[in-house]
């Protein structure tokens, strides 16, 4: 039987199937894998460990840890995510992958990886450091090499499958210590800017409200805020009718208001010891043994996690990086002495 077909729309034809097998390969259009999506109302995963999206009676879901990941400054860590389709499908399927790093105080967000297949591509200064483990079938877990002390937070990763991206948080933390810090000029004259400088200087990083775990003095933290831990309520903290905890100032503004600085130190990869001298050191002298011992003067970040996390105990005050003169256990501190006249021993720090 022969069929018969409107005009112009049997010559159009051709065209038609030309376009639409030339549209994958066109710059800036989202690949098409043979599936029609329905709009879905979640699109996003907005917490931990569990995301789904829709199409086609067909379910992406991806899966990541709700606990929070610990480890320690220096060490190899994986961040775990998986994926998989309910119902299951027969065949592989292409997808993207891209992780990323929230950010933890209003700042940008930062490209971690993005990978397509068995290529990928790091960014930033995770370039050299961030792997994607494909061992198992639809891992696509983020393998972080030599962490850094601002490596800790949360990463998301996204699964796009097409016009679908379905994503999950995972929380990773560093082992550490956090300090109470006040420069050498007294106490509360650190903005927010200046606080950060300063804990960077100890090789330290100003302290989240999740690692103010134990502090003395009140000081800013990362998200902007200012907190002080308080065990025994008393008038000069608030008064006697509040409760025990972790008082709030609230946000403050960054170059206006003025405090001391909550730090976090993480653990050690080298090891921080008492230079055993003959003699007594100014502060010049004390950072050239350091250096003539193959080390260099210890900072009070590295002071605080070698008691921390290394048992450090030595009743000898010695001189520090900022100009202070401290000693574990505790850390106790003398103070910034003159840095001329003042002798003292002196803590050195060897990194491996």
């Amino acid at each position: 039987m022969h069929r018969s077909c409107c005009c112009g729309c049997c010559a159009a034809a051709p065209w038609v199937l030309v376009l639409l097998f030339l549209l994958p390969c066109i710059s800036g259009l989202p690949f098409y894998n043979g599936f029609y999506y329905s709009n879905s109302p979640n699109g996003r995963n907005p917490g931990n460990g569990y995301g789904e999206g829709l199409f086609n009676g067909v379910k992406l879901v991806v899966e990541t840890p709700e606990e929070t990941l610990f480890t320690h400054r220096g060490a190899t860590v994986t961040l775990p995510c998986h994926y998989h389709y309910e119902p299951a499908l027969a065949s592989p399927r292409p997808v993207r992958i891209k992780w990323w790093k929230l950010s933890e105080n209003g700042a940008p967000e930062q490209d971690v990886l993005v990978a397509i297949g068995k290529r990928h591509r790091s960014f930033g200064d995770y370039q050299g450091r961030a792997h994607l483990r494909q061992d198992k079938e639809r891992e696509v877990s983020l393998e972080l090499w030599d962490l850094r002390l601002e490596d800790y937070g949360r990463y998301r990763c996204e699964v796009i499958d097409g016009l679908e991206d379905e994503s999950g948080l995972v929380e990773l933390e560093l082992r550490g210590v956090v300090l109470p810090y006040q420069p050498p000029q007294g106490r509360y004259q650190l903005n927010f800017h200046e606080a950060q400088q300063a804990c960077e200087e100890q090789d330290a990083v100003v302290a989240s409200f999740e690692q103010l775990f134990r502090a003395w003095e009140e000081g800013w933290l990362q998200d902007a805020t200012v907190q002080y831990p308080i065990t025994l309520p008393r008038e000069p903290c608030g008064g006697l009718g509040l409760a025990p905890g972790v008082r709030s100032y609230g946000p403050r503004h960054h170059r206006l208001h003025r405090y001391d600085v909550f730090c976090f130190a993480a653990a050690l990869k080298g090891r921080v010891y008492y230079l055993e001298h003959p003699e007594k050191l100014t502060l010049k002298e004390a950072r050239e043994a350091c250096q003539e011992d193959g080390a260099q003067i210890a900072k009070v970040g590295q002071l605080f996690a070698a008691w921390k996390f290394r048992g450090l105990d030595r009743c000898d005050a010695g001189w520090l990086a900022d100009g202070s003169a401290r000693y574990p256990p505790g850390v106790r501190s003398f103070g910034f002495p003159d840095p001329q006249s003042h002798l003292d021993g002196v803590y050195c720090y060897r990194p491996r």
